[in-house]
């Protein structure tokens, strides 16, 4: 089983993102990570594009996987703030998390979110807290 097989098994129990937000984890290295979801229509609000909430979730579940995948250590969300920049025009959304600085108990994380037509939709700067075991 490769090592993206295996994160992927591991976060299969995190319902929330894989089933009800269908969130797919696409790559992961440490301190990196990908994860895209397609739109559908229980993520759209009234106006008919991405609740913020659908793009929080993914957000929050990149930084997770960046943070959590490849270490032996838990990392929790801290707290989280979050852009919203554009309504996505596309049919999917990518995010892309990485690590910009880890500390011995908090880390700094940032959240890139675009639709697969390269709109802008969110930024998210995540602070983490290293649950030392």
């Amino acid at each position: 089983m490769s090592a993206l097989e295996e994160i992927r098994n591991r976060f299969k129990n995190d319902h929330f993102a894989t089933d009800a937000a269908g969130i797919v984890i696409d790559s992961a290295e440490p301190g990196k990570a990908v994860c895209s979801m397609t739109l559908e229509e229980r993520h759209m609000n009234e106006n008919n594009v991405p609740m913020g909430g659908a793009i929080f979730t993914l957000a929050d579940f990149v930084c997770a996987i960046a943070s959590n995948g490849y270490s032996e250590k838990k990392t929790v969300s801290q707290n989280v703030s979050i852009t919203f920049l554009a309504p996505a025009k596309g049919k999917r959304l990518i995010a892309e998390a990485s690590l910009l600085r880890q500390g011995r108990t908090t880390a700094l994380y940032a959240a890139d979110v675009r639709d697969e037509l390269g709109t802008y939709v969110a930024h998210a700067v995540l602070n983490a807290y290293v649950i030392n075991d």
